[in-house]
């Protein structure tokens, strides 16, 4: 088994907040995320899908095919939007990194599944600090 992974950038607003709580409990568990003006991240995502080399051509996944799908399943959905306001796939979740990434899976893996390679993670850098990772 070969595992390949693709690398893209965005750049995403978000507030995580528990509408059923008051603005001292969402300040209290959530902290800066619960700014009721937002804030944003500079993602970076990687997605690693998982194969066999085709004897034709030696790849499990063409690496440009699987960026073209990354940039249009996922990228242009979400870069430089407002993840709770703008992102279909994110609406009505909260929109933690977890979400996010479980988001990000379920728009990419319908595409993946049926063209000889698989969906293996969906790693998440919300920060230089914190990321998160998603096995299906």
């Amino acid at each position: 088994m070969v595992y390949l992974t693709r690398v893209e950038h965005f750049n995403a607003a978000h507030k995580l907040e528990n509408t059923n709580w008051s603005d001292a409990e969402n300040k209290e568990v959530f902290g800066k995320c619960a700014n009721e003006n937002w804030h944003g991240h500079n993602y970076e995502l990687h997605v690693t899908i998982k194969g066999e080399p085709n004897p034709e051509t030696g790849f499990i996944y063409n690496a440009k095919k699987l960026g073209d799908l990354i940039k249009e399943a996922v990228i242009e959905k979400v870069d430089h939007r407002n993840l709770n306001l703008d992102v279909d796939f994110m609406r009505g979740k909260f929109t933690s990194a977890e979400n996010l990434a479980i988001g990000i899976w379920n728009e990419l893996k319908p595409h993946l599944d049926n063209d000889g390679a698989s969906l293996h993670c969906v790693r998440l850098l919300e920060t230089r600090n914190i990321y998160v990772e998603y096995f299906g």
